[in-house]
This record gives C-alpha cells, sequence and structure tokens, in this order.
C-alpha cells in the first residue's frame, strides 16, 4: 500500500468537499476513478484520513490558525490548506500517529506534486512551527 497516493487522494478528496457541496461518499468517489490502480489498502487509508479530518476539522484549523498568524485560514489556497489538515490530522488525531518528522516530509512531498512553487514551503513552515510550539 502505498501511503503517500492515500495522503494525494485525501487531499483532493478534502479540496473537491470544500468547493463543492456534495458527500464525502462523492468526493471520494470522483477522485478514485481517477486513482483506478489504488491498492484496497491504500483506499482504505484515504478514507480514513478524509473521514478523521472531518471529524476533527474544526480543531485542526484551530491548530492551523494558530500557526500561520501572517494567514487565514480562509485566504490560503485550498491545496495548501488541505495539506496541512492531513498532515495535522496524522500527527494528532489518527489512529497510528505520525512522528511530526514524517508527517512534515509526507506533506512537504503532497505539497511539491500538487501545489504552487511556494507551497511546500509554506507547508513546512506551519507544521514545523507547530512543533516548535509544541516542544515549548
Amino acid at each position: 500500500m502505498s501511503r503517500r497516493k492515500a495522503r494525494e487522494v485525501a487531499v483532493q478528496a478534502l479540496f473537491q468537499l470544500d468547493f463543492n457541496q456534495i458527500t464525502t461518499e462523492t468526493a471520494m468517489e470522483a477522485v478514485l476513478d481517477e486513482h483506478a490502480g489504488l491498492s484496497e489498502g491504500a483506499k482504505q487509508y484515504a478514507q480514513k484520513l478524509v473521514t478523521g479530518t472531518q471529524q476533527s476539522l474544526g480543531e485542526i484549523d484551530r491548530i492551523i490558525a494558530s500557526a500561520a498568524t501572517e494567514w487565514k485560514l480562509d485566504r490560503m489556497a485550498a491545496v495548501d490548506r488541505n495539506i496541512a489538515r492531513v498532515a495535522i490530522y496524522e500527527m494528532k488525531f489518527g489512529e497510528e500517529q505520525l512522528p511530526p518528522n514524517v508527517a512534515i516530509n509526507e506533506a512537504v512531498e503532497v505539497a511539491k506534486t500538487f501545489g504552487s512553487e511556494d507551497s511546500s514551503r509554506f507547508i513546512n513552515g506551519i507544521l514545523g512551527s507547530l512543533v516548535k510550539k509544541k516542544s515549548q
């Protein structure tokens, strides 16, 4: 199973949910149609990421807002916002909480694929500041 592919699918589904009045199932189906060769394990992990992120969305967004003091959540690029959401879910709320360095590295790699030229630095900065705050 490719967890990175699962993260990519989750980010794409969350992006769709940000902009469309659709169900989680509809968003997942649309994204999974584009990823026909995805393993069953990766599909299940992507579903966990989307569902878990949505269930903890209020708290996750408060965490992002506290780290991104120069950026309002609704002014962030939607891709960046959703990449950060998935990473924070995996670090703080997931069944198997990822170590921060792993979650940050994975988020940066997803940002390189789906974000803008500056997305990977932005994601690294936000998630890195969360880790720094936690260790203080």
